[in-house]
């Protein structure tokens, strides 16, 4: 779960058009950097899973705590609207947010992929969506079991026929914003899967040039479970980004804990 939040803090800034860049030497954290709707979707699933709480209520009662945050206009309207409103979204919203799926299930593959269809078709409910959000929990689930990159990527690319052929360097060359799961999942997933530590999975996604706070949280997700994040970089986040949100704080204590005893 952290790692997610700290991709998307780390991303934050360079989603906009005009700061996408398309290199890895960039300072990982800056001044105008902040935690966005991914941190706080991100946390609204823990909230859920941890204390069995109805997915779409407890993630609308997070969005308006945070309203101010980044939502897209698209999502501020499924806030504001009816919790059976009909939904039909592929965006890449579904992937960013389900570490927790991972996390909190880590011993029961089968309960994480339902964790993560849990929490996703309350509002995208394409199929698309689903498979992002789920092909997401099953890499981090993996990565936590300690399979190799090399079995995580033959995995994935088996039972969810994504291409995870290309290496960051090819994705990079080529790869336009993109808020679809099919765009941003396959990419996410190669950064992570293709890094030597935690920093160097959220620089890979950054650098892609596209949706970065999103890249970020899913490849930040994975890589958490593949190689752990360093105490400075988990303390920077806490104490300089997360210091205003003392709710996510909690919850991500809380969570460790539980999976930890």
């Amino acid at each position: 779960m952290l790692g997610a939040i700290i991709g998307d803090i780390s991303g934050s800034i360079y989603e906009p058009k005009d700061r996408r860049i398309k290199t890895k030497d960039f300072p990982f954290f800056s001044a105008d950097c902040r935690f966005t709707d991914d941190s706080v979707c991100t946390a609204a699933v823990a909230d859920a899973l941890l204390h069995n709480l109805p997915p779409a209520e407890t993630m609308r009662d997070w969005g308006r705590r945070y309203p101010t945050c980044g939502f897209s206009q698209i999502f501020k309207q499924w806030i504001a609207s009816p919790e059976d409103a009909p939904n039909c979204t592929f965006r890449n919203g579904a992937a960013m947010r389900v570490s927790p799926a991972a996390l909190l299930n880590r011993e029961d593959l089968n309960a994480a992929l339902l964790a993560a269809e849990k929490v996703t078709v309350i509002s995208h409910d394409h199929p698309e969506g689903i498979k992002g959000a789920q092909a997401t929990t099953h890499a981090i689930w993996l990565a936590y079991r300690g399979e190799s990159p090399i079995e995580i990527r033959e995995t994935i690319t088996t039972q969810y026929g994504y291409d995870l052929t290309r290496t960051v360097d090819d994705i990079r060359s080529s790869y336009a914003f993109d808020m679809t799961c099919q765009g941003t999942v396959p990419p996410a997933v190669t950064c992570a899967l293709e890094s030597e530590n935690y920093e160097d999975a959220v620089r890979n996604a950054i650098s892609l040039g596209g949706d970065s706070d999103t890249l970020g949280s899913i490849a930040g997700g994975i890589a958490e479970a593949l190689h752990g994040i360093p105490e400075d970089i988990k303390e920077e986040a806490k104490n300089r980004f997360l210091s205003k949100a003392p709710d996510i704080i909690e919850l991500m204590r809380e969570m460790y804990d539980t999976v930890s005893t």
